[in-house]
């Protein structure tokens, strides 16, 4: 006679770790996707304007320098973009 305790176990743990593996996947598919729109922010000045804009030159050159980041021969997007980057790991 089979232990129903033992299957009920089983088909539970499954469900839960089918659950998780979900869960999983869509955090990827979030991820991802943050990702794609950060990229897409910063493809052209225009679509940063504003954030390029809201960064003083001498804060965004001295943050920049505080965080290791070369400012030589870049862009004012180009830096903020890294400055982004490292705060948020991506």
């Amino acid at each position: 006679m089979a232990d129903n305790s033992r299957r009920q176990f089983l088909s539970k743990y499954f469900l839960s770790q089918a659950g998780r593996c979900f869960q999983g996947f869509e955090e990827g598919f979030e991820e991802a996707g943050q990702k794609a729109e950060f990229d897409r922010f910063f493809e052209t000045y225009e679509s940063s304007y504003a954030l390029t804009l809201a960064y003083p030159d001498d804060i965004l050159l001295e943050t920049a320098k505080n965080y290791g980041i070369d400012t030589e021969n870049r862009s004012k997007r180009e830096i903020v973009r890294e400055l982004m980057l490292k705060r948020e790991d991506y």
